[in-house]
C-alpha cells in the first residue's frame, strides 16, 4: 500500500452505509471532527485509483490547506458492498456528504475530482451546492455535457468502447489475470504511465487484490445511467442528453484543469460546459495527459492555490 505522506494520518469513518478509509493531514478530536481551521479540500480519485491518485498534487498543499483524501465506495480499503445499485449516483454523493459533515461539520469545502472521481464531484455539486466554496476537475466531465458528447461524437463514442468490456459479467475476473496485467494496461492505453514505477505498482496491486474491490469498483461502470452507443448502432434512449441545463447547474466557482492529450476524454467531453457552469475558469496543460494529477502535481496544486485564494479568506 502506498506509505503516508510525512505528516499525514488515517481513519475509518463511519458514513452510515458505508465505512470509508480516509487519509487527511488533520487529527481529530474527541468529537470526531478534524480540528483544524484551515480552508479544507476534498480530493477524489477515479478508476482505477485510490486514495494515493491525487497525492502528487494535496502533497504540495499540505501546509495551507486541510486535505482530505478517500477511498472511494468499493475501492482500496473503504467498504464494498456487492449489489450493483448500491453503486448508484446518490449513494456515492452520500458518502462523500456524510463524511465531510464528520470531519468538518457544517464548514464548506472545496472539492476536487478526476476521472470517476469528477463525476461524484459534479453530482454532488449539482444536487447539494450548499456544501461547496468551490469546484475542481482534472480531466473528468459534467453528466450532460459528456452524454451528449457520446451520441453526437463518434471519436468520443469510440474512444468509450470499452465502457462496454468493464460491464461485463466476468470483468474482474479477466482485470485480475495475469497479476492484474490487463488492468495496469489499462492505465496505458489511453495516457503514458511513466509515473508508475515499480512501488506505484505495487501499491495499485495491492488495492485491487482487496476482497470483492475489484468487481465493486467495476459496479461504477454498470451502475452508471451513460449510454454509449456501440459502431454502427442508434444510441437508443438517453435521458441525460435532453437534461434541461437549469437542473445541472454548478453554480460556484468552478475551475477546471484540462490536459489537451487525453485519449480517453476527448474535446467534445467538455465543450459547451460553460451552459451549465456560469463561474467556469479553464485552464489548459498542453500535452498533459488523463493522468495529468501524476505528471503535473505542482502545476495543478498552483492553479488550485490561485483559485482557491480567490473563494475562501
Amino acid at each position: 500500500m502506498a506509505e503516508l505522506p510525512k505528516g499525514f494520518n488515517e481513519y475509518y469513518v463511519d458514513c452510515g452505509e458505508v465505512r470509508l478509509h480516509v487519509v487527511t493531514n488533520g487529527i481529530r478530536g474527541s468529537d470526531g471532527t478534524l480540528a483544524d481551521d484551515r480552508p479544507a479540500i476534498v480530493f477524489l480519485h477515479g478508476f482505477p485509483e485510490y486514495w494515493a491518485g491525487w497525492k502528487p498534487v494535496f502533497t504540495q498543499l499540505a501546509q495551507e490547506f486541510l486535505v482530505i483524501a478517500p477511498d472511494q465506495r468499493g475501492y482500496n480499503l473503504s467498504d464494498a458492498p456487492q449489489p450493483v445499485e448500491a453503486y448508484g449516483a446518490r449513494h456515492l454523493v452520500a458518502d462523500i456528504l456524510t463524511l465531510a459533515t464528520r470531519l468538518l461539520g457544517e464548514r464548506k469545502f472545496i472539492l476536487a475530482g478526476h476521472d470517476w472521481g469528477a463525476s461524484v464531484a459534479y453530482a454532488l455539486a449539482i444536487g447539494a451546492p450548499e456544501r461547496l466554496n468551490g469546484l475542481v476537475i482534472a480531466n473528468g466531465v459534467h453528466p450532460v455535457v459528456f452524454q451528449r458528447a457520446l451520441i453526437g461524437d463518434r471519436e468520443q463514442a469510440e474512444a468509450s468502447q470499452y465502457f462496454h468490456r468493464l460491464r461485463m459479467p466476468r470483468a474482474a475476473e479477466r482485470m485480475a489475470e495475469n497479476n492484474y496485467a490487463t488492468t495496469l494496461g489499462m492505465l496505458e492505453k489511453f495516457s503514458l504511465t511513466a509515473w508508475m514505477n515499480d512501488k506505484e505498482r505495487a501499491g495499485y496491486r495491492e488495492a485491487w487484490s482487496q476482497p470483492g474491490r475489484l468487481n465493486a469498483m467495476l459496479n461504477w461502470y454498470r451502475a452508471t445511467p451513460l449510454v454509449v452507443p456501440k459502431p454502427g448502432e442508434a444510441p437508443g434512449e438517453a435521458p441525460l442528453a435532453t437534461a434541461p441545463a437549469e437542473k445541472f447547474q454548478v453554480p460556484m466557482p468552478h475551475l477546471l484543469i484540462w490536459g489537451d492529450a487525453d485519449q480517453a476524454l476527448r474535446p467534445s467531453s467538455h465543450q459547451g460546459l460553460e451552459a451549465f457552469a456560469p463561474h467556469l475558469k479553464r485552464v489548459a496543460i498542453a500535452g498533459a495527459d488523463h493522468w495529468l494529477i501524476h505528471t503535473h502535481g505542482e502545476k495543478i496544486a498552483m492553479e488550485i492555490r490561485r483559485f482557491a485564494e480567490g473563494i475562501v479568506s
